[in-house]
This record gives structure tokens, C-alpha cells and sequence, in this order.
């Protein structure tokens, strides 16, 4: 079957594995980059990692059963 097919369009096939290959890896490369600054920044500044955001008591709102 690939035989069969005109070198432009094979041309054209490996151009665009190509090119996805050069966008995925562009694309990982990036979220490693980030990644590795949030846990650069993470592991400067301890305490405000640590901070979840949430109250140290926990309230449940609802209905409440006497």
C-alpha cells in the first residue's frame, strides 16, 4: 500500500508526523518547565505551600438533627 502512494504524498504524511512530533514534545517540554518552578517555588518558600487555604476548624453547613 505505501508503494502505491506518489513520493509528494508520502512527503506530505512525514511532514505532518513531523510536525505533531514538534508540537507534542514543544508542548511537554513547557509543563515540565513549569513544573519544575512551582516545585523550585514550592520548596523556597515551605510555609506557603503547607497553607491548604482552608480554616482550621471544620464547619459543616447543612441541615442539623436535634
Amino acid at each position: 500500500m505505501w508503494r502505491d502512494k506518489s513520493p509528494g504524498l508520502k512527503i506530505l504524511w512525514i511532514w505532518t508526523f513531523g510536525t505533531a512530533a514538534v508540537l507534542v514534545a514543544s508542548v511537554a517540554r513547557t509543563r515540565i518547565r513549569d513544573m519544575d518552578q512551582f516545585l523550585n517555588a514550592a520548596a523556597e518558600n515551605p510555609a506557603i505551600s503547607d497553607d491548604s487555604g482552608s480554616p482550621e476548624s471544620v464547619e459543616v453547613i447543612g441541615d442539623e438533627k436535634p
